[in-house]
């Protein structure tokens, strides 16, 4: 497929996710089962366009003065990737799979100037949203609104069990990757331009011997910081498909034990394949049932607590999630949140580590819900998270990650990375 055709997919492909109102995922899949004849690169450029599209929904469609998915998908080719108006029309003249040609107004968007436009649509955010997010950046809204419309990385944890950095890099050096900035474990491959592919690292000889693990920079920056050691007893609350656990177990040399629990039996069933493959000894699985951590109660050194949230730290991965958010949604999550961190304070033993994370960049997710839980549980304490970064990952605590709070806030702008937030809570 040639340009025109790629742009006439986006925008079917987009329509399709407005007109359901399903994931993009689902939508792509479904375009190329229809669609037996587009290659693998072809997939892949149409994905970036609606990917691209709804990662810059606000800005793109104050430019065109249309939020339509022909708009929109035309403000990507122009605004993001480069190509001329007059370039496009004359390759849509000659191309029959191509859309219509563009009208004076579409054309004109490619040069509109946004400098002056409000601060929600230079940041992409939903308005809604604007005077939580800049409670939580101040003056930086518009540039880590930015960051987080941009294309992820692809990052890596090398599995320390198994394999150094250097022994994953080479074996990866097919995909020129990069040590990460800050953790220590780190691999990452930058996002290309245009309709550049993310490589499929999961057919790497490197993966299948488990010698690394698929995981965001700041996911590995969250689960250093938990500070599990060598012999020590260890809950993964939430532990879903269990990125986090591979982490704490590998930082404990698989000496100690970490039990992995998660709520939905679903999330959690993918785990017993990657301790497998990653040769973690010390992981004891529970699988959700009455009374499965009963006998974990008040015996915990640290109990690591990656709470269900709206996902607001990985808009970058998932856009459309951004524009579907809602209040209701918001305020559930903050429900969950409340009561889940009340389960967990119960496995703590006395001087026990509480490790609250989410993938929010949302105060009401983040600091206002551990400051509410430090009301109510006056035997619990904030830990020094500089002092706590240091140990964990050797160098300084960036300046500006902090939170009013104690906590601290990962993003795009800031670290790299997704959305992150780590606080630490310790026991009396």
């Amino acid at each position: 497929m040639r340009l025109p055709g790629r742009i006439a997919a986006a925008i079917e492909v987009l329509a399709d996710v407005e007109a359901r109102h399903r994931p993009v995922s689902e939508a792509l899949k479904a375009w190329g089962l229809n669609n037996r004849f587009a290659g693998a690169g072809d997939r892949a450029a149409i994905g970036n366009l609606v990917y691209d599209a709804l990662r810059r929904r606000a800005s793109h469609s104050f430019a065109m003065g249309s939020d339509s998915p022909r708009a929109l998908v035309l403000a990507v080719v122009m605004r993001d990737w480069g190509e001329a108006a007059a370039a496009l029309n004359d390759a849509f003249a000659g191309d029959s799979h191509a859309p219509d040609a563009l009208t004076d107004e579409e054309a004109a968007g490619a040069n509109a100037d946004l400098s002056t436009a409000p601060a929600g649509i230079q940041a992409d955010f939903p308005n809604w949203l604007l005077p939580s997010l800049e409670r939580a950046f101040d003056g930086d809204l518009i540039a880590e609104g930015q960051a987080m419309a941009g294309r992820p990385s692809l990052d890596l944890r090398a599995n320390a069990l198994k394999a150094s950095p250097e022994k994953v890099m080479k074996s990866l050096a097919r995909f020129s990757p990069q040590t990460t900035t800050i953790a220590p474990f780190g691999i990452t491959i930058p996002a290309g331009p245009r309709d550049a592919r993310t490589p499929n690292v999961t057919t790497d000889e490197g993966y299948q011997k488990g010698w690394f693990e698929v995981q965001d920079q700041g996911s590995q920056i969250v689960a250093a910081l938990a500070g599990a050691r060598e012999g020590e007893q260890v809950l993964d609350l939430c532990a879903g498909a269990g990125g986090k656990t591979l982490a704490l177990a590998a930082s404990m040399g698989n000496k100690g034990q970490v039990f992995a629990y998660d709520a939905d039996r679903t999330r959690l069933a993918p785990i017993y394949e990657r301790l497998k493959r990653n040769a973690v000894r010390n992981a004891q699985v529970r699988a959700p049932q009455a009374g499965a951590l009963e006998d974990l109660v008040g015996k915990m050194d640290r109990v690591v607590v990656d709470a269900p949230c709206t996902g607001t730290g990985t808009w970058r991965r998932r856009p459309d999630t951004k524009w579907k958010l809602t209040p209701e949604l918001l305020a559930q999550r903050q429900t969950e949140q409340a009561a889940i961190l009340e389960e967990a304070v119960r496995y703590l033993k006395p001087g026990g580590t509480l490790v609250y994370i989410t993938c929010s960049i949302l105060p009401e997710e983040n600091d206002d819900q551990v400051l509410a839980f430090l009301k109510a549980h006056g035997d619990l304490k904030s830990m020094d998270i500089a002092a706590a970064w240091r140990r964990a990952l050797i160098t300084d605590l960036p300046e500006g990650l902090a939170t009013p709070a104690g906590g601290i806030c990962l993003t795009p702008h800031r670290t790299k990375t997704d959305g992150f937030y780590c606080h630490l809570l310790q026991k009396a």
